[in-house]
């Protein structure tokens, strides 16, 4: 009989697709003991996450299949090809799983008290109170605040980081052998990663659980793994203790993905160089409103009283938590969300500028957002995307012209320009995210608000953009209003560094001066999460 938990054993699975069948996991084997974590690490598109679905045998059947002599046994139960009565006992039962991205797996149209409770019920056959009380211990159990509260919320009612602790409730609803954990902490910021890690370390020593931890942060794995497989191409391509792997990685992918941290330092900005924007006592307060008439009885105060000047050639970043502004802030300068205070362009007041006035000087300011799946039209070609912003700028002349641009602009973020009438789903996520910058420089801007640009990438992708962000500012003399979460990146591109919390600015200096001798409580407590460093 197996002494391991769960062993999978020359696990192959295939997608069949009309133009023919794609192989995504060859020949990966691997093992899990009892309560112990095992990190599976790899970069979007090695086969991390279709291993660990095929654990639960949760692949999209019948276009995927597995490759013969393929074999997952859990328990000593073999799950490949199992019946369904069998895979109902094991899911969400013995084995549990935490998914990447906790708004798109948690139900938009129920509260979170039935959503647990539906495990429980379906799992355990507890009566509806019974449920009720264990949904209740749960949330206490992962420390939601106010948890009775919380109970009668909807997902888009909560946090990021209170989301993923609803999924972590349920996963551990029943106790399981096996946690599976894919991704669970890439969309939360670093004080937030920090406190669900130690989270799911604490609750696997208590509970006595193994935890299969898939992701692409080594820092985390450092932290929380025993062993670690690390995979590329969908194969396995080096495993070992954690220790062994860190210290003297043998495979040469290995090795780049250990070296692959954004690195290199801002350029130097001239003290005399022109301020392209400059914002004075910006506050966007959001109104709260109460009763049958609708009495604002208080205000939300998204941004309160902030100033800050951005410089050409010079990189600003703005860092801070889930909610403390930074966002509704660089909006805000924008003028994209309303908000009272100055804002001056090129030392134009543009705050009371009408629609029509500042439509010219829109070109000169562009946004590069978080998720660029999201804010490119999935209907677009990339030619079509990129060139949108010619043609309502009037920009380029002849649609041959336009074309010229488009090709160059492309050229400039490494993308091919042959494949500019294809689509945004046919692209990487890093390859998206050049797009979405290709976009806002086909424009000749100023000024780039990059809005969490690298916190959906991988490491690898995360440090190709950075220097090709830096390499953009350096050509073209850019100004850059850089909001993160990820210090790292921060540390890497920016000048002078604002810390923001709950609206306000509670530090801001120069980035060596903020990053070195941070003087704020709540700053050497983001850095000590981002960097694992003791600055208390």
């Amino acid at each position: 009989m197996s002494v391991n938990l769960l062993e999978v054993n020359n696990l192959g699975v295939r997608f069949h697709q009309p133009g023919g069948a794609t192989t995504a996991v060859n020949n990966v084997s691997l093992e899990i003991g009892e309560g112990e974590t095992v990190a599976l690490v790899g970069e979007s598109g090695s086969g991390k996450s279709v291993t660990a679905l095929s654990v639960l045998q949760l692949l999209p059947y019948p276009t995927a299949e597995h490759t013969q002599g393929s074999s997952i046994t859990f328990r000593g139960r073999e799950l490949v090809g199992a019946a369904d009565a069998t895979l109902r006992q094991v899911r969400g039962d013995r084995i549990s799983m935490i998914f990447q991205e906790p708004m798109t797996s948690l139900n938009p149209l129920h509260i979170v008290e039935k959503q647990i409770c539906e495990v429980l019920t379906l799992h355990k056959g507890l009566s509806k109170n019974a449920a009720r009380s264990r949904a209740l211990e749960l949330l206490e159990l992962v420390h939601i605040p106010e948890p009775e509260q919380r109970l009668k919320s909807y997902p888009h009612q909560l946090s990021g980081g209170q989301r993923q602790r609803v999924m972590i409730a349920m996963a551990l609803a029943n106790e399981p052998d096996l946690l599976i954990a894919d991704e669970p902490t890439t969309s939360v910021d670093v004080t937030v990663q920090t406190q669900l890690l130690t989270l799911l370390n604490d609750l696997r020593s208590r509970l006595g659980m193994a935890m299969l931890l898939i992701t692409h942060d080594l820092r985390i794995v450092r932290k929380m793994a025993k062993r670690v497989y690390v995979m590329y191409g969908g194969e396995v391509v080096e495993s070992g203790q954690t220790d062994a792997i860190f210290e003297q990685p043998q495979h040469p992918y290995t090795q780049r993905l250990l070296a692959a941290q954004p690195s290199g330092t801002p350029g130097v900005v001239s003290p005399d160089a022109p301020v392209v924007l400059q914002g004075d006592d910006i506050k966007v307060w959001f109104p709260i409103k109460r009763g049958v008439l609708r009495r604002t009885i208080g205000h939300v105060k998204a941004v309160n009283g902030i100033s800050l000047s951005v410089r050409e050639g010079q990189t600003v970043g703005v860092v801070g938590e889930s909610g403390s502004g930074k966002t509704t802030l660089g909006l805000a300068l924008l003028r994209l969300q309303h908000s009272s205070g100055s804002i001056r362009f090129d030392g134009r007041e543009i705050q009371d500028l009408r629609s029509k006035s500042l439509r010219p000087l829109r070109r000169e300011m562009q946004i590069v957002f978080q998720d660029p799946f999201g804010s490119l039209s999935p209907r677009m070609s990339v030619a079509q995307i990129i060139g949108e912003g010619l043609e309502l700028h009037e920009l380029g002349g002849s649609t041959a012209d336009r074309q010229k641009l488009i090709i160059a602009a492309l050229e400039e973020v490494g993308i091919d320009p042959n494949s500019r009438n294809r689509y945004p789903h046919e692209f990487s996520g890093g390859q998206r995210q050049r797009i979405a910058i290709a976009r806002a420089m086909v424009l000749k801007p100023r000024l780039l608000v990059l809005d969490e640009p690298t916190s959906a990438l991988d490491m690898s992708v995360q440090a190709q953009i950075v220097d090709l962000l830096r390499e953009l500012q350096t050509r073209h003399h850019l100004a850059y209003l850089f909001i993160s979460h990820d210090l790292s990146v921060i540390r890497a591109l920016s000048d002078e560094v604002i810390v923001m919390r709950e609206g306000v600015m509670v530090e801001h200096g120069k980035a060596s001066q903020v990053f070195e001798n941070p003087r704020e409580p709540y700053t050497r407590a983001l850095m000590s999460a981002a960097f694992d460093i003791d600055l208390a």
